[in-house]
């Protein structure tokens, strides 16, 4: 083999290391400190869309048995480094059907979570709201799952504007969150007082009318509390957002939320 042909041997050897242990620490980045997630259905709306590919810090809480996989984490249960703050959007394992959901913190260990005339009482204190512009829609098939949103101006034909009533909800002084109310007097609008145990926590989505979150129990759908060593991470940006059912599609891709903060 010549000088030159030897030359050109190692130097796709080294291409080849070069992209073995590039791929290797995004694999090692993604497993343990960042994951990305699709939104597949609207029950976060306004804040996430269907079709939202959300940054997911698996680090920030520490780590649990679904956040450090193939047990490389040297303990059980949940390690945290900082404690889930009431308002983070969190990534989290259903507790018995083993999906992982996104949901909104409400509910931190010893809190009194109600909700009475679809509105929200946390620790006997009535959350304050103010009613905003209607979030619009076109109602019509999103995503590859093909959802058609409820509105609250039923009936809407497919293709029409598609409008939900829109609060700002003040979950505590510095913490204010988009939500919306499809109808009064949905099912989810009254519940009993919950009293969330240590070690758990209790989510609702932010399309509170289109959520099956810990106001319902597992038996009906919902996830009840969720504990601690379920949570996988905060999701804590939009890396990429597609309205349509296939990502080729780039006509249906929106801009407008590439690389924004989940709030």
């Amino acid at each position: 083999m010549s000088k030159s042909q030897k030359s050109f041997v190692e130097s796709v050897k080294e291409l080849f290391k070069t992209v073995f242990y590039a791929l290797l620490i995004a694999g090692l980045i993604r497993t343990l400190l960042f994951q990305p997630f699709w939104i597949p259905s609207g029950s976060m709306k306004p804040n996430l869309l269907i079709g939202d590919y959300i940054f997911v810090n698996k680090f920030v809480y520490g780590y649990s048995k679904y956040s450090c996989p193939f047990s490389l984490c040297p303990f059980d249960g949940r390690f945290f480094y900082n404690e889930p703050k009431r308002g983070d959007v969190v990534v989290f394992r259903h507790p018995a059907n083993g999906k992982d959901y996104v949901k909104r913190l409400i509910g931190l260990p010893g809190d009194k979570i109600l909700l009475k005339d679809g509105r929200l009482w946390i620790n006997n204190t009535k959350i304050k709201i103010k009613q905003v512009d209607d979030f619009v829609e076109l109602k019509e098939k999103q995503g590859p799952l093909e959802s058609i949103p409820r509105c609250s101006n039923s009936p809407v034909a497919l293709g029409s504007r598609c409008e939900k009533r829109q609060f700002l909800e003040s979950l505590t002084n510095d913490i204010e969150i988009r939500t919306l109310d499809i109808s009064i007097g949905e099912y989810g609008d009254n519940t009993t007082s919950f009293k969330v145990p240590e070690g758990q926590f209790f989510f609702l989505g932010d399309n509170r009318d289109n959520s099956l979150d810990s106001r319902f129990g597992r038996m009906a759908g919902g996830v009840g509390f969720v504990q601690s060593e379920n949570l996988i991470g905060r999701a804590d940006g939009i890396l990429f957002s597609s309205a349509g059912s296939m990502l080729v599609a780039f006509w249906t891709w929106r801009k407008d939320r590439f690389f924004r903060a989940v709030n």
